[in-house]
């Protein structure tokens, strides 16, 4: 015995054990119209995938690395200040977006920064400078501002690449 999907009524399954329904008419129906309903949310999410824009894609991927940022720096203090982070604190980034867009992605240039510093205090930079070598060490530092006029392309593919990889990462620090 199996209960029905759509009336809850208990109901021997005569076609097949996969069958979700009794063969009431409506209970047929309303499961036909259940199953066609996601087929096109299905649909309608894979168009959507396929008519994303290039700049769709680097926002989703600078979300998913922004919130990875959040979790791996979420027991650490300020970059800038030494502040704790408590709430609600930026993903701020050493050498800036809209300057060095190459170094957008780079873990090294972004770190968690309170608010106060991140947008009051414009970034903080010297504090941020003089907080970053300490946190990730002169050598890594230097290469840093060694590649920062380096010129960067992300091809789609890329950018598809490196959001999975940050979501892997993200589900990672949440599986702790």
């Amino acid at each position: 015995m199996k209960k029905c999907k759509i009336c809850r009524a208990p109901f021997t399954p005569r076609f097949s054990t996969l069958q979700a329904t009794c063969e009431k008419p409506e209970c047929i129906l309303a499961n036909k119209k259940k199953a066609d309903e996601k087929a096109a949310k299905r649909e309608i999410k894979s168009m959507r995938e396929r008519l994303k824009s290039v700049s769709s894609y680097r926002n989703d991927l600078q979300k998913i690395f922004n919130e990875f940022i959040r979790l791996r720096d979420n027991d650490k203090p300020c970059i800038s200040c030494g502040s704790p982070l408590n709430g609600k604190y930026d993903a701020g980034h050493a050498f800036s977006v809209g300057s060095y867009p190459n170094l957008r992605f780079n873990e090294d240039n972004v770190h968690g920064q309170c608010v106060h510093c991140n947008r009051h205090k414009h970034g903080a930079a010297n504090e941020y400078m003089i907080g970053l070598e300490a946190r990730i060490g002169k050598e890594r530092f230097e290469h840093l501002k060694s590649i920062r006029n380096e010129p960067l392309k992300l091809p789609l593919d890329e950018i598809k690449e490196l959001i999975e990889v940050y979501r892997g990462k993200v589900a990672a620090f949440k599986g702790k």
